[in-house]
């Protein structure tokens, strides 16, 4: 990704937190339900707060997403398992909310924010001394007595200014430069081999597939049919993919009020799958939904 469009993707990310983040750069693996199936998405953290956590993914996810998320936080003593909701989705950067949190974990990430937040010890320079004052307090100094500072002292003023300026532009320099790496290293992780074409489905007798059936759900009888006394079989053309899951439904026959309701029934059937010369393989065929009134 080119610097132009790292710089744009940031300036269409709007930050609507109240609370500061902090820098953190760990691998963070995100779990999301794919089809009810958990699937992991390997990322990098970038920012945490006592509320969330900035993530860049090599995957996709969509805000209002419920996510799993594992990273292991200095000073946690091993990984950490946080649930979290997606509130935003730019390219390959996320921001998660985090959702119900532990109080140990709750704890340790306010601890650990705490830290970073908290300003470093040290102890304070005299400015009494105009010899032992480091020229950045002499820069900010008030002189004594009403008398204007010499013209030396205005020099040393704006050299201590531009040593400043220059540390935080170095600073903002090296940070903005190693967040640019790691976001080069996930893209060059995510894979760019096209996928294999799919053989045809095969076509299956529906006794075969019915007899491989792991998880039936049964149809909910619509009301209005019920009090109609609307009854009768919805035949249904559906395409079973390779790993035993429904790919596709549609219907071929039967009543329009009943038909809705088999199709929904359907999709969340489960089968063991099919072998095609000892190889799980995507089939064909025809299932039958029986709607009886009471």
């Amino acid at each position: 990704m080119s610097t132009a469009a790292a710089q744009a993707l940031v300036r269409g990310v709007r930050n609507t937190r109240q609370v500061p983040r902090f820098p953190l750069a760990v691998p963070a693996d995100v779990i999301v339900l794919r089809s009810g199936i958990p699937c992991s998405i390997p990322g990098r953290s970038v920012s945490i707060g006592e509320h969330g956590l900035g993530v860049v993914l090599a995957g996709e996810v969509h805000p209002g997403d419920s996510v799993a998320i594992e990273l292991r936080l200095p000073g946690a003593g091993g990984r950490v398992r946080l649930s979290a909701v997606v509130r935003y989705q730019a390219l390959l950067r996320c921001g998660f909310e985090f959702l119900n949190l532990t109080a140990e974990q709750r704890t340790l990430i306010e601890q650990w924010t705490e830290k970073r937040s908290a300003p470093s010890s040290g102890t304070a320079l005299p400015v009494s001394n105009p010899q032992t004052t480091s020229p950045l307090r002499m820069a900010m100094a008030v002189p004594l007595g009403g008398t204007m500072p010499d013209r030396k002292s205005h020099g040393t003023r704006f050299r201590a200014l531009w040593i400043v300026l220059a540390g935080a532009l170095l600073l903002g320099g090296l940070g903005w430069w190693r967040w640019y790496r790691a976001w080069n290293e996930l893209e060059s992780q995510i894979p760019v081999n096209q996928p294999l074409p799919q053989p045809p489905p095969t076509t299956v007798p529906a006794e075969v597939m019915e007899a491989l059936v792991t998880h039936k759900v049964e149809p909910i009888y619509p009301e209005a049919a019920r009090q109609a006394n609307i009854q009768g079989v919805v035949v249904l053309d559906v395409v079973i993919a390779s790993d035993g899951t429904v790919a596709d439904v549609r219907p071929i026959s039967g009543p329009d009020e009943l038909t809705s309701a088999a199709v929904d029934a359907v999709k969340w059937w489960r089968f063991q799958p099919y072998l095609a010369n000892g190889q799980p393989a995507p089939v064909k065929t025809t299932l039958a939904v029986d709607f009886q009134g009471n």
